[in-house]
C-alpha cells in the first residue's frame, strides 16, 4: 500500500524543472509551504492546500488557501510543517526548496529531518539531487553511471555496498573520518546494508 503522501516547499531556492519532475513522479496528494515559499510556489501552478509557519516572511495574504500561524520561535517553519503533517496522518514527504542560500540552514533542515526520522520517511529533492536517510537495508533508484555519495550523520557502521564501482564491506564511516562522497552506481539497483547509526544517501538524477 502507497503511502500517504505530501509535497512540502521550504525557502530556499526554488525547485528547477528537474526536481519537480521527479518529485511529483511520487505523486503527492497534498500539497503545503512555508510562508517563506508562498512568494515561489504560484510560478510552479501549484495552489497550496496550506501556508504554515511563524509568517514573519510573508509579503502577500495567501487566498484561497488555509493558513496556519503558529507563534513559536523556538522551532523552525520547516520543523512546524513536519509536525503539522505528522498530525495530520501523513507519512512520506517530498522535500523541495531546501538547499540554496545560507548553508547553515541546510544543516538546520538535515538535523530537522533526522529529528522526524522515525515517524516520516522524509525524500529532499535540489537542483542536481535527491537524498534521504537510508534504511538499515536500503535499494537505491538510479542509473549506471550516476554519482552517489555517503554521508554518515555522525557515523555509521557496519556498511557493505553492491553495485557501486568502490566497494565497502562491512566497514565505518564517520563525519570525523572517512565518508563516502562521489561514489558510482555500477547497476540500476545498486543496494546498501549497515548494521547501527544513521546515513545520508545523496543520489544524482
Amino acid at each position: 500500500m502507497s503511502k500517504k503522501t505530501a509535497a512540502l516547499f521550504l525557502n530556499g531556492d526554488p525547485p528547477n524543472a528537474l526536481a519537480m519532475q521527479h518529485a511529483m513522479q511520487e505523486n503527492p496528494e497534498f500539497y503545503i509551504c512555508t510562508d517563506g515559499a508562498y512568494h515561489y510556489i504560484n510560478s510552479l501552478k501549484i495552489n497550496p492546500n496550506v501556508v504554515i509557519g511563524d509568517m514573519d516572511s510573508l509579503s502577500e495574504s495567501p487566498t484561497n488557501t488555509e493558513v496556519i500561524f503558529i507563534d513559536d520561535q523556538n522551532t523552525t517553519d520547516f520543523e512546524k510543517a513536519l509536525q503539522y503533517l505528522c498530525d495530520v496522518g501523513f507519512e512520506k514527504v517530498l522535500v523541495l526548496g531546501s538547499t540554496g542560500g545560507q548553508h547553515d540552514h541546510f544543516l538546520g533542515n538535515l538535523n530537522t529531518a533526522f529529528k522526524f526520522r522515525e515517524q516520516l520517511s522524509i525524500k529532499f529533492f535540489d537542483q542536481s539531487q535527491y537524498f534521504f536517510l537510508a534504511d538499515i537495508k536500503q535499494k537505491i533508484d538510479t542509473k549506471p553511471g550516476k554519482v552517489i555519495s555517503l554521508i554518515p550523520f555522525p557515523d555509521a557502521k557496519g556498511i557493505t555496498l553492491s553495485g557501486f564501482q568502490y566497494s565497502l564491506n562491512n566497514e565505518s564511516l564517520s563525519l570525523v573520518d572517512k565518508i563516502g562522497t562521489r561514489n558510482i552506481a555500477v547497476s540500476e539497483t545498486p543496494s546498501v546494508h549497515f548494521e547501527s547509526g544513521a546515513l545520508w544517501i545523496f543520489v544524482e538524477y
